[in-house]
């Protein structure tokens, strides 16, 4: 007999832990965990040690974890191991009562998501907290029945998830291309010779801004928008930070282009107005002869990141000198040349976003057909 239960009376859940800055190491270590961000159960680039300590909240690789807030609340997170920090959750279900896997289920379906989207929305932090969801209803058979669905939803989802693999293979070769075609339209359109990129561009590090003073509202006291990684990949999800520096030597225009130092050494970075932090660097032509246009293009080719590749130094976190990048070759192309590459390499890159937003597209309707399929089955069943 099927019933329904408030979802704290079946599952507890305890929030994670923030260590300062200044403890992260980015090298096993005796006595320190892995620190767990969002970011780690979607890539290993940028894996981080704690110092081990009671105040840790520790998780272990069957336990669930919520995203608490901005762009990641709500998401549906497990397959690691350590101390998390304060933007994960980690539920702990009572499984005398819910299997790890219905629960699983049931967190990923609309059952749990539109309600929450609706109490994160009204937070100033569009967050949410444990007290908000403990009275959200759940669905609840016998466990036997639980395992049953389960098991059914599993298989489902195997097929599922073979044609979303296939999906994101394809969307990956295609983006990957786009580094070897700008090499190719480099060559074509022939160089006068070739520089280094110290000789033809000058570097400017960003700056360091502890947390205490930034801010996420923007105002006269805090104008500058702080450009960090997140700002550049997350495209416009991440919350937003804002400061008080205003030096002009930090700041980034439009149109000027700049680098990531570590953990994604050589990402190239455009398109944001602010002052960049220190894991990046702004990338200025010596001579108003060489366009930022065809810098940009230059630095995501091929030419220049399979150097980046092969240079880049470092096992938990790679990163890249000043001293390398400045040996690195630069073409050297008359402004006629960098013109008619700019023109292809630009016209290449909007042909290559529309099909990677025809897949984007396909992976999106996938997710969305998993998530119907396990609303439908917590329902069903239970009519």
């Amino acid at each position: 007999m099927w019933k329904t239960v408030k979802l704290g009376e079946i599952c507890k859940f305890e929030g994670g832990s923030q260590p300062p800055k200044k403890e992260f190491v980015y090298e096993p270590a005796d006595g320190y965990v892995r620190f767990l961000q969002i970011r780690d159960f979607k890539s290993d680039k940028n894996i981080t040690y704690i110092p081990t300590a009671k105040k840790n909240r520790l998780c272990s690789e069957t336990d669930i974890l919520i995203g608490r807030y901005g762009a990641s609340v709500g998401q549906i997170l497990s397959g690691l191991s350590g101390a998390y920090n304060v933007a994960l959750m980690k539920t702990i279900p009572n499984e005398e009562l819910i299997s790890k896997g219905w629960l699983q289920a049931y967190l990923t379906s609309p059952l749990f998501q539109k309600p929450l989207m609706e109490v994160s929305s009204r937070s100033a932090q569009n967050g949410f907290s444990k007290d908000d969801i403990y009275d959200f209803d759940v669905p609840l058979p016998p466990l036997a029945e639980q395992q049953r669905i389960v098991a059914k939803l599993d298989a489902a989802f195997a097929e599922i998830d073979t044609v979303k693999n296939n999906t994101l293979a394809v969307s990956q070769t295609v983006s990957n291309m786009l580094p070897k075609l700008f090499s190719n339209l480099i060559d074509e359109v022939g160089a006068e010779r070739t520089s280094t990129l110290g000789e033809t561009c000058e570097f400017t590090q960003g700056i360091q801004i502890p947390k205490p003073e930034q801010r996420s509202v923007q105002s006269n006291d805090f104008p500058t928008r702080f450009l960090r990684i997140v700002d550049y990949t997350s495209s416009g999800k991440e919350e937003p930070r804002f400061i008080k520096e205003q030096n002009h030597r930090y700041l980034m225009k439009f149109d000027d282009v700049a680098l990531v130092r570590y953990g994604n050494p050589g990402f190239v970075c455009r398109g944001v107005v602010g002052a960049l932090a220190n894991n990046l660097f702004k990338v200025i032509p010596r001579s108003y002869e060489i366009s930022q246009d065809f810098l940009y293009y230059y630095l995501k080719s091929d030419v220049f990141q399979s150097v980046i590749r092969r240079k880049a130094h470092g096992v938990a976190m790679q990163a890249i000198s000043f001293s390398l990048i400045k040996e690195i070759p630069f073409p050297i192309l008359s402004t006629t040349s960098q013109a008619e590459f700019v023109k292809k390499a630009a016209q290449l890159e909007q042909h290559i976003d529309k099909i990677q937003n025809i897949y984007d597209s396909k992976v999106h309707t996938i997710e969305k057909l998993k998530s119907s399929i396990i609303a439908q089955e917590l329902q069903s069943e239970a009519a």
